[in-house]
């Protein structure tokens, strides 16, 4: 190896060592000064450096062993230094990771519980602007807030946006680039713009989409009514169920437009 080179990968070891310290300093724990800020920082818990916006730590809980990560903000209310009253605003569960770039921002009441993993990028809020008049610029009018709810062991892709207003339940996945508004329930694969529901664990028989619910009701009263009716109804089942698959398709290919039909999982 010449010297030049030598020289190089020295001063290569340096910067990679010496940007690891810094940020295993500039993380924030529970046992450092910034991390006394929050109401809850849970035992294990951390906060990625470089760290994002993060304003009203006094109204923000994250639970123990959550990670989150490089870059993500969050914050409670619309700046610094506001009393936001005697209950908490944000809070994450314990064992959670949040992914870098994501954005968690909170004026009235999230809800984010255990086990929740997202995908980097991730905007989740309880606040959106109005449209009351139309003369008035947008930004300038005020804003109205409705609680979100994401429930325990659930999962968000890559840049899904969570909308004012939106109870996802329990054990959920949330397509990347979905656009969440409504209320969803447990055990649902949500995805599109706007998202919907394109999977549902239905016991007994997996995941179906949920337009196929009422085909299995139909094939099952139809059971005590003779073979040739149990065929008939088996055999109408399978072709609606095909009809139906193919018609998610096109209907998520018309949602998202010509080239970017979203997968269906």
């Amino acid at each position: 190896m010449s010297l030049s080179g030598a020289v190089r990968r020295a001063v290569g070891s340096l910067i990679h060592r010496g940007w690891a310290a810094i940020r295993a300093a500039g993380a924030v724990t529970p046992l450092s000064p910034a991390g006394y800020r929050f109401r809850r920082l849970g035992e294990g818990a951390l906060l990625s450096f470089p760290i994002g916006a993060i304003f009203g730590e006094a109204w923000i809980e994250i639970g123990e062993h959550t990670l989150i990560g490089e870059r993500v903000s969050i914050s409670a209310g619309m700046g610094p230094g506001v009393d936001l009253g005697p209950d908490s605003i944000v809070r994450i569960g314990g064992s959670c990771s949040i992914g870098r770039g994501s954005h968690i921002v909170g004026h009235q009441s999230i809800d984010i519980g255990d086990h929740v993993f997202t995908g980097p990028y991730v905007y989740i809020t309880d606040q959106n602007h109005v449209y009351d008049d139309p003369e008035m610029p947008i930004g300038r009018q005020w804003p109205r807030n409705n609680p979100v709810a994401i429930g325990s062991g659930s999962w968000l892709g890559t840049g899904a946006i969570i909308l004012p207003g939106t109870r996802i339940g329990r054990q959920c996945v949330v397509a990347g680039g979905a656009v969440v508004r409504g209320e969803f329930p447990d055990h649902s694969v949500i995805a599109g713009v706007p998202a919907r529901v394109v999977r549902h664990h239905v016991p007994g028989e997996g995941w179906v989409p949920p337009h196929l619910d009422d085909a299995h009701v139909e094939l099952a009263g139809s059971l005590g009514t003779g073979g040739a009716l149990v065929e008939s109804a088996a055999l109408n089942g399978a072709l609606a169920e095909s009809a139906a698959i193919d018609g998610a398709l096109v209907e998520s290919a018309a949602v998202d437009g010509p080239g970017h039909r979203t997968p269906l999982i």
